[in-house]
């Protein structure tokens, strides 16, 4: 892992426990923040936003299963890892977990070690599937048009074509949504920044280029809006 100092939650009624699991996981360099029930858990998440809630199950004012179903519920937490602690070990509670959004489920008692394993292979997988979500976005596809956002490069039918950085920078912002008609003011925004004044015929003079490097049936103008890429 890198450099980065994960923060963990956890949620449990029972104070000696959430004592052991603090004193364990800052050994580790975690950031721990804690809760004593899932609706507090609820709250602490949105002001904390933790890379992994550790729930207990069984709680009182609102339990572990209900508390995840509640923040998976939450545009923000779809990605956090949730996973449960919990002495509940029956397939029935098990599956509810899981059906209930959790990644991982763990029984206690469980020794130290043991959970600090868990906890970082659970990390290491998410770290792991971030890498490649980020991989995707950077390589563009449209048609015979490949992008590829971080080398700077594009190929299109196969031949490379080697582009000026604000022709690359609106050809990517045209092509990473294909059909959206962009506004010149929104083109302006993202690809020059509202600090830099430029004017109308900027866009157009670097739209007309990309056409005749790319052919002009690819960047559509939509009169008195502005520009979409089509294929």
């Amino acid at each position: 892992m890198d450099n980065k100092v994960f923060k963990i939650l956890l949620v449990d009624d029972e104070p000696d426990i959430l004592e052991f699991m603090e004193y364990n996981l800052k050994k580790e360099n975690y950031n721990v923040v804690k809760a004593n029930n899932g609706k507090e858990a609820i709250s602490v998440a949105k002001k904390e936003h933790p890379d992994l809630i550790l729930l207990d199950i069984m709680m009182p004012v609102m339990d572990g299963i209900n508390a995840c179903q509640q923040l998976r519920a939450l545009p923000e937490f779809k990605n956090t890892l949730i996973a449960f602690l919990t002495a509940r070990n029956e397939d029935y509670s098990q599956i509810a977990g899981f059906d209930s959004g959790a990644d991982d489920y763990i029984t206690k008692p469980i020794k130290p070690k043991v959970l600090v394993s868990r906890i970082n292979a659970l990390l290491r997988r998410a770290r792991t599937e971030d890498k490649k979500e980020v991989e995707r976005h950077n390589l563009l596809k449209i048609g015979d048009l490949t992008i590829d956002r971080e080398q700077y490069m594009i190929h299109k039918a196969g031949e490379k074509i080697v582009l000026p950085r604000k022709e690359f920078e609106l050809l990517s912002l045209l092509a990473g949504k294909p059909g959206k008609v962009f506004t010149r003011d929104e083109i302006l925004d993202k690809v020059w920044g509202n600090d830099i004044v430029v004017g109308d015929r900027t866009i157009d003079v670097h739209i007309r280029k990309l056409r005749e490097k790319l052919g002009d049936d690819c960047i559509k103008t939509v009169k008195g809006i502005g520009y979409k890429y089509d294929f």
